[in-house]
């Protein structure tokens, strides 16, 4: 599944390492409720949603993989394991300048898009794994792979709701690809700059009222009240219309309905890809009946885009920090006089 149709539903570099893998302890590693990995007797266990895989010692740490998701791709240039990468699918959407440029090297291939992947060839890239989403309709492309000796490794981060352990994924790409410590180092980063930017937020004299995605025909999808979108704006001390909702994914809401909660609305994040105010009326007149639209303030994320590629799908996926430091700003922009935006953008 790709970034920009989730924005639909939840809205929503070092040298590498030669040391062979440590595989010897029984210590379990938790990312989240869906993934969990664990060493033991020579074999690296993973737990990936309903996946399981035993990777024994002579398989790890993977040395050519092909990536069927614009997202992971984050996590890879975080890890500087670009060149790991042999084959990507739809690499439009991939925003990395390091991978766009061993693409025209010739270094990384075009294996497809999620209408259809090039299996010959991926199968003559002869990678170690592919890593995807798990898709039901490609079942029969994932199970020739496989007959063909090549792991394909389901993760499907974009199904974790909290902010911190979407990026914690990175842990289990830093043990599948040779770079623990990177990946450890980096997580402890990006979790001690959003647990400070969380308390910072805290002190913020004022909690303003936020709305978040748009309309797309004649429904509105608002992040639930569990959803990563709604944990960043509890995180970034901001109250969210929603905030009282148990739903993981997007609630479907009318224009009226929506209109009937969104009187006190000082901020709409997450509004689309606009360009303008003016072109969002255009696409639906029935904005600007908000007081949101006409007295509050709209952004879009569209910060770091070039062409088809978000960076805020791509490195925004791990560093969940500066989307939160993105919010604060937005929300408390006293608490962060001198910060620019990084993934989000006002619309004028």
């Amino acid at each position: 599944m790709k970034p920009r149709i989730l924005l639909l539903i939840a809205f929503f570099t070092l040298t590498a390492c030669k040391r062979e893998p440590k595989i010897s302890s029984s210590e379990s590693t938790s990312i989240s409720n869906l993934v969990q990995y664990k060493e033991q007797n020579g074999v690296l266990n993973l737990k990936s949603g309903n996946f399981t895989y035993d990777f024994k010692q002579n398989q790890i740490p993977f040395k050519k993989i092909i990536l069927l998701n614009a997202s992971m791709a984050g996590y890879i240039s975080e890890l500087g394991a670009e060149n790991l990468v042999i084959g990507v699918s739809s690499p439009e959407y991939i925003f990395s300048e390091k991978i766009q440029s061993l693409l025209k090297e010739g270094k990384i291939q075009n294996v497809g898009n999620e209408q259809k992947y090039d299996v010959e060839k991926i199968l003559s890239l002869k990678p170690d794994a592919v890593f995807t989403n798990h898709i039901a309709s490609f079942d029969n492309t994932y199970q020739l792979l496989k007959n063909n000796g090549i792991q394909v490794v389901f993760l499907d981060e974009y199904m974790e709701q909290k902010p911190l352990e979407k990026t914690a994924y990175i842990k289990l790409f830093g043990k599948l690809l040779g770079k623990d410590k990177e990946a450890e180092t980096k997580y402890q980063e990006v979790e001690k700059n959003y647990k400070d930017l969380k308390q910072l937020a805290l002190k913020a004299k004022e909690k303003p009222t936020v709305l978040a995605n748009e309309m797309y025909g004649d429904v509105w999808y608002l992040p639930g009240g569990k959803t990563s979108v709604a944990n960043f704006i509890s995180d970034a001390n901001a109250n969210y219309v929603l905030k009282n909702n148990s739903e993981e994914k997007a609630v479907t809401m009318s224009f009226e309905e929506v209109y009937a909660k969104s009187d006190e609305v000082q901020y709409w994040v997450n509004a689309g890809n606009h360009i303008s105010k003016k072109e969002m009326l255009s696409m639906n007149p029935f904005y600007g009946k908000l007081n949101v639209f006409n007295k509050g303030k709209i952004y879009v994320i569209t910060g770091k885009e070039r062409a088809q590629a978000n960076d805020f799908f791509e490195s925004g996926v791990v560093r969940s920090d500066l989307v939160l430091k993105d919010y604060i700003k937005i929300f408390h922009p006293e608490l962060l006089p001198d910060y620019q935006l990084t993934y989000m953008k006002e619309l004028q």
